[in-house]
């Protein structure tokens, strides 16, 4: 049949709808591709931290001692005299040595009782310091509070212990400066806990009765 031109007009029109259609629901659900790779990849892990042995205790850690050495107290040096030990620490002290005393304390004046926190002053030299308060902390990281064997496990291999003078089961654990002859000298009560400490160099450090 031969198609007059207005009928190949029409027939140009409908080819032209066809190929303007709107995708089908095949077109729609075939997937996009994606770059992935072919199989998944497992997430990320955190590494396992090492097990620890149950049986062995830890060690208590090391605080900052602050101004206390096993060689004196902040810019106090053992062995200074009275006046060089006051000008060093740089503040108001308190006492003095009564008529004929050679050993005597002397306190910052914030302190309540000489028992808080007090320098020994022995034959007219800084020989010792010494505190029952638990806001200071020994050379080494040693303070009020600590039970025994945290003070052995503080200074492993150091520690000197005596039974205690006066208390039932108490202890003095003594432990001397690697590099020098002060000590730090730590009261237990019969709970076995460190009730009280003092620095200083010997004898003046093993008095248990304050001058003797």
């Amino acid at each position: 049949m031969k198609l007059t031109i207005p009928a190949l007009a029409l027939l140009t029109l409908a080819l032209s709808a066809c190929n303007d259609r709107a995708p089908t629901t095949d077109d729609a659900a075939t997937p996009p591709v994606v770059d992935q790779p072919a199989e998944d990849m497992p997430p990320a892990t955190a590494p396992t931290p090492p097990a620890t042995d149950p049986m062995q205790p830890a060690t208590p850690p090391v605080a900052d001692a602050g101004d206390s050495r096993f060689d004196g107290y902040g810019d106090m040096r053992f062995g200074m005299s009275a006046e060089e030990a006051k000008k060093a620490w740089g503040g108001e002290l308190n006492g003095a040595p009564g008529a004929g005393e050679v050993c005597y304390f002397l306190s910052p004046k914030w302190v309540k009782t000489p028992a808080e926190f007090a320098f020994m002053v022995e034959n007219d030299k800084f020989v010792r310091y010494s505190t029952e308060s638990s806001k200071f902390v020994a050379p080494g990281g040693g303070k009020i509070g600590m039970t025994a064997d945290e003070i052995k496990q503080l200074y492993s291999g150091r520690v000197e212990e005596q039974n205690h003078k006066y208390e039932q089961g108490g202890k003095y654990l003594r432990v001397k400066d690697t590099a020098g002859s002060g000590v730090v000298l730590f009261e237990t009560n019969a709970a076995g806990t460190v009730d009280e400490w003092r620095v200083g160099v010997p004898p003046q450090v093993d008095y248990v009765e304050g001058c003797s």
